[in-house]
């Protein structure tokens, strides 16, 4: 009986001791393979906290929310939280993407949290573009078509591509036998850098007062339009055989998936979340004023 007891424990260790190196294994390979600890990290932490944050005010949020019943900044919130979501679980999974099996389940996941960023970035774009104009439901309807048919061709090209194809647009690897992939990735990067471009063009130009009198907007213009020209030519660089191109291009996805998020919400809902009165008809006469938006009147 003393034997067998003294073999049931020495099981029992073995087992927790081999339970405990699989879990060091699988904390290993979830933060160093693939793409390797800082690349990881970075993504996971950085996705981590923006949710955590986003969870922390969720009360203060909810309350200021159903007091201002704006339909935009409701709509805004809800998507924001959800894409966050999405793209946190798309941070975490890094190591599907090099995981025998895993591809179709990559795919799908790169998919959607892809398609619900670029759904935030068109419908900001449209916002823009309607200047003091989108305001209330008509608005909202008119900037959700519009992201709703662009993102909606977005994912079915995308779709074709990948499962039709198999253009693998979403493994970043720099795989030369697949020089469509990044063709498709240069003509997708050179679109937005196109409209961030001319949006910025028109913030210095006579059209300027047909977008919002904003300088938060403006700098998000401005990082949009460089993050999106450096992707473009770390995609053309890659496509042309360099090195030096798909490290830019990691890059660029990192920061995307890593910062895009919080500078969104800072540009277009922290105002209204961080003013006690729900009043920013002062807040933004101030940024018009410090923008020159009424220096004519004034000649």
């Amino acid at each position: 009986m003393r034997n067998l007891l003294q073999s049931s424990n020495s099981s029992a260790i073995e087992d927790g001791g081999g339970g405990i190196s699989g879990y060091s294994h699988r904390l290993y390979g979830w933060l160093l393979e693939c793409h390797g600890f800082w690349h990881n990290s970075a993504l996971i932490f950085s996705s981590a906290a923006f949710v955590l944050y986003l969870a922390f005010q969720a009360k203060k949020s909810y309350r200021k929310l159903s007091i201002g019943r704006s339909y935009i900044i409701n709509s805004y919130y809800g998507i924001v939280w959800s894409v966050s979501l999405l793209n946190l679980a798309w941070c975490a999974l890094q190591t599907w993407e090099c995981t025998p099996g895993k591809e179709s389940a990559w795919n799908i996941l790169s998919l959607f949290t892809t398609s619900g960023m670029l759904f935030l970035e068109v419908s900001l774009i449209a916002f823009l573009l309607q200047g003091n104009y989108a305001t209330g439901l008509d608005a909202l309807a008119r900037t959700f078509a519009i992201s709703g048919f662009v993102v909606g061709v977005d994912v079915f090209l995308k779709a074709i591509y990948v499962f039709g194809f198999g253009i693998p647009i979403f493994i970043e690897n720099e795989d030369q036998a697949h020089p469509v992939k990044w063709g498709l990735w240069v003509l997708h990067k050179l679109l937005l850098t196109a409209v961030y471009g001319l949006i910025l063009f028109m913030y210095h130009s006579k059209w300027r007062e047909r977008l919002p009198a904003r300088p938060a907007f403006h700098k998000y213009v401005v990082i949009m339009f460089s993050i999106n020209a450096a992707a473009l030519f770390a995609c053309g660089l890659t496509g042309n055989g360099a090195g030096f191109g798909f490290w830019l291009y990691d890059t660029t996805v990192i920061c995307y998936h890593a910062f895009y998020l919080p500078l969104l919400y800072v540009t277009f809902l922290a105002d209204f979340f961080q003013e006690e009165d729900l009043n920013l008809e002062n807040v933004y006469y101030s940024e018009m004023k410090d923008a020159g938006f009424f220096d004519a009147d004034w000649d």
